[in-house]
């Protein structure tokens, strides 16, 4: 089989665009817990800590010189960043745990046994004549 028809038949699988959907919505997700972090969680805690804006945390390796831009590591940015994991890591797993425990739930249901065949309900009441015929003559 060439590469491009296994290629074709990869691509086309359901599971391929399932996990296309997938990283979609997961990174529009991922922008709204950026936005919940960054415009809703951090800003009480700066307050709460004095008035610190996370985003601007930085420690400064080089100062900045002429035209040279300062050499900084912004660790704010980077515990930001940590914050909305945490906080992704939580939402994907409470989803999970949801999903276990529906099914769980549905594997525990009883299965409700099918509904006896024609044939069955004929031999019920064959066996009921039989009986009834048997306690006449009795």
């Amino acid at each position: 089989m060439s590469m491009l028809k296994e290629f074709k038949e990869f691509a086309v699988k359901g599971n391929v665009i399932d996990m296309a959907v997938g990283i979609i919505i997961g990174a529009a997700f991922g922008k709204i817990v950026s936005s919940l972090v960054g415009d809703v969680i951090m800003p009480p805690i700066g307050v709460i800590l004095g008035g610190v804006d996370f985003s601007n945390l930085s420690l400064i390796v080089q100062e900045a010189v002429d035209k040279k831009p300062a050499v900084m590591i912004n660790y704010g940015k980077f515990l930001q960043t940590l914050i909305d994991f945490i906080i992704i890591a939580f939402a994907i797993f409470m989803a999970i745990k949801a999903m276990n425990t529906l099914k769980k739930k549905e594997a525990e249901a009883p299965a409700t046994p099918p509904p006896p065949s024609n044939q069955e309900i004929l031999l019920g009441e064959i066996r009921d004549l039989l009986k009834d015929k048997k306690t006449i003559n009795g």
